[in-house]
């Protein structure tokens, strides 16, 4: 199973970026979800979407800026972040959850995200 994210990178504060999570070697047919990790902090969790695209949920840190969404033929997960703030500073990894489990199982190697003032 590999799990690749790209779309990181530099970005002024108040600008935009998309991520993308390609998934091979594995059904996309599950819960996906975005986390990220800053510079000598916790993995927190951002964003999850349903196998449908039916429903979604936020961390509180990124509700009304961030949007997740999937293509399922393209078998890709998306992070579109709006309104960048510094405090988005991190590496941000895609992540799926196994068969009938609650948790994610399968992790990404990471994309970079930096935002400056």
């Amino acid at each position: 199973v590999q799990l690749q994210a790209s779309g990181g990178g530099l970005v002024q504060a108040g600008g935009s970026l998309r991520l993308s999570c390609v998934v091979s070697g594995r059904t996309f047919s599950y819960d996906m979800g975005w986390f990220r990790q800053a510079p000598g902090k916790d993995r927190e969790f951002v964003a999850t979407i349903t196998y449908t695209g039916g429903f979604t949920n936020y961390a509180s840190s990124v509700k009304g800026r961030f949007t997740i969404s999937r293509d399922n033929a393209k078998r890709t997960v998306y992070l579109q972040m709006t309104s960048l703030k510094p405090e988005d500073t991190a590496v941000y990894y895609c992540a799926q959850k196994g068969a009938g489990s609650r948790s994610y199982d399968y992790w990404g190697q990471g994309t970079l995200v930096t935002v400056s003032s």
